[in-house]
């Protein structure tokens, strides 16, 4: 076994007082190794909460048998979720199915758009999601998801007057157990559990990558808190799925504060890239490297992994590299690409689509003229336009010679689908693009950059830290000419921890 670093030894050393802890653990700096040794003194009854089933069944096996390893579905499903088997396990039914049933029999107006049964209820559908994704009791008009098309306040209520008594049915439809018109899905039993105030049967609770935490989980864990020492750990600067309602739960946490700086997975020269975004990012952390890992910066020729910025860049990238001869495996799975495919096909046959970007658009040329002079569809014209050269024909076809990961050259992932992993050699797309120019000029008339977002900038240290040994910047390398760019060296910041007393 490796000889613990300071900073584990110091989180070693709080966790044993029983204080609530928070750990700030920067890409590769060996978070699961670190719980792993905070535990191994104890003989207390311990819960490990992942992100996901395959990290569960992989920290299993690492931790002593007193601490049990769950995903928060896992532990939902046991004390409730068996109930709704039935439900679980039921056919997938077209959305005009469950409008006939909710009782949604015709389009209505919004404004310019018509959303007709099938839309309106998928609206419905991910009003539902967002609430059991909250902490809230009810369901209230902030759950209602905004459609492209329908931005502005007005319109948005307008939506919501519509949207909200078919969710409190549809909701209403979800409690019972062995039949109902809605689908149910998993993250329904978890809100169900989650309102029932459950108790985990835990001294101690780790909580992993605290970072992307739904807030109906960071309820159910604060309310432990009377009876269990809670760990947070995760990385601040990797919380990247706000966009669907996650909330990094260590910013407000109420614990001693502890960080991970040093990383494993790379060498020097990464690090201070990484830096880079951190401190973009505003980070509480800056990473160090390891010696003896000499990742470089420069050109990869055969990358083991290409990184894009969303799902329509990894299409353009997938059809590029088909193209060029290579096996192409997708991180996830085709069925983003597919279905986005699918969406265009129908549009461009004249027929409406459920796809919920497109949901609104009754052709293609609507959707054309949006993403050319709409500046809320400044982001559909990759699609536009990679519909537009190629078909959606072409892009069904590549989609369906996607190979598995085991058996491909290259695995082509967004930035998204690629945190928790990592690959040897790793090419930054060239869908990440720098922010805008602003309207000032310098001395010599060119126009200044606009400051570098901190949902890119978080965006952009996840993907940079994806790699071991090689990292192309490619559509990254404009940070360089950024004036934001090159902040001071990390060297002068102490790394973030407080001690108790």
């Amino acid at each position: 076994m490796l000889q613990p670093t300071d900073e584990q030894t110091a989180a070693a050393d709080v966790f044993a007082t029983g204080d609530h802890l928070v750990i700030q653990a920067g890409a590769g700096t060996g978070k699961t190794t670190t719980l792993t040794q905070l535990v191994a003194s104890t003989s207390r009854r311990g819960l490990y909460i992942a992100f996901n089933r395959a990290i569960a069944q992989d920290a299993a096996t690492r931790f002593p048998t007193m601490v049990l390893c769950k995903t928060a579905h896992a532990l939902a499903y046991a004390a409730v979720g068996h109930r709704y088997r039935a439900r679980l396990n039921g056919p997938r039914l077209p959305g005009r199915h469950t409008a006939q049933a909710l009782g949604i029999t015709r389009p209505v107006r919004i404004g310019s758009r018509v959303l007709g049964p099938a839309g309106l209820t998928s609206a419905i559908q991910r009003t539902v999601t967002r609430f059991c994704h909250s902490a809230d009791p009810v369901i209230e008009r902030h759950h209602v998801s905004p459609l492209r098309g329908l931005d502005t306040e007005d319109l948005h209520a307008e939506l919501a007057n519509v949207v909200l008594p078919y969710a409190r049915a549809a909701w209403a439809d979800l409690q019972h157990p062995d039949a109902g018109a809605v689908r149910f899905e998993h993250d329904h039993y978890l809100k169900i559990w989650a309102l029932s105030d459950p108790k985990l049967p835990a001294e101690f609770v780790l909580l992993d990558e605290a970072q992307d935490t739904n807030p109906v989980l960071e309820q159910v864990l604060l309310n432990q808190r009377g009876h269990a020492q809670l760990v947070m750990v995760g990385d601040s600067a990797q919380a990247i799925y706000g966009w669907r309602g996650a909330k990094d739960v260590m910013a407000d946490f109420d614990g001693i504060a502890l960080s991970l700086t040093r990383s494993f997975r790379f060498g020097p020269r990464l690090a201070e890239e990484a830096n880079r975004w951190l401190a973009l990012a505003d980070a509480p952390i800056r990473l160090q490297g390891t010696d003896t890992i000499p990742t470089e910066l420069d050109t990869v020729t055969q990358p083991d992994a290409v990184l894009c910025r969303s799902n329509i860049g990894a299409m353009s990238e997938v059809l590029h590299l088909l193209g060029l001869g290579y096996r192409v495996a997708l991180a996830g799975g085709g069925d983003s690409l597919r279905a986005l495919a699918l969406a265009s096909r129908d549009l461009k046959d004249g027929r409406r689509t459920s796809h919920p970007e497109l949901i609104l658009f009754t052709s293609w040329g609507e959707l054309q003229d949006y993403a050319d002079h709409d500046p809320a569809g400044g982001d559909l014209q990759p699609l536009v336009d990679l519909v537009d050269q190629h078909g959606t024909e072409a892009i069904l076809a590549a989609v369906n010679r996607l190979d598995h990961e085991s058996n491909a050259q290259v695995t082509v992932s967004t930035a998204h689908k690629a945190k928790g992993r990592e690959w040897l050699q790793v090419e930054i797309a060239d869908d990440f693009h720098p922010p805008k120019d602003r309207d000032e000029h310098d001395e010599h008339g060119n126009p200044l950059p606009g400051p570098i977002d901190n949902v890119d900038a978080r965006l952009a240290y996840v993907a940079v830290t994806r790699a071991r040994t090689r990292l192309d910047l490619g559509g990254l390398g404009w940070v360089r000419d950024h004036p934001h760019g090159n902040p001071p060296s990390s060297s002068s910041m102490e790394p973030r921890v407080a001690l108790p007393g």
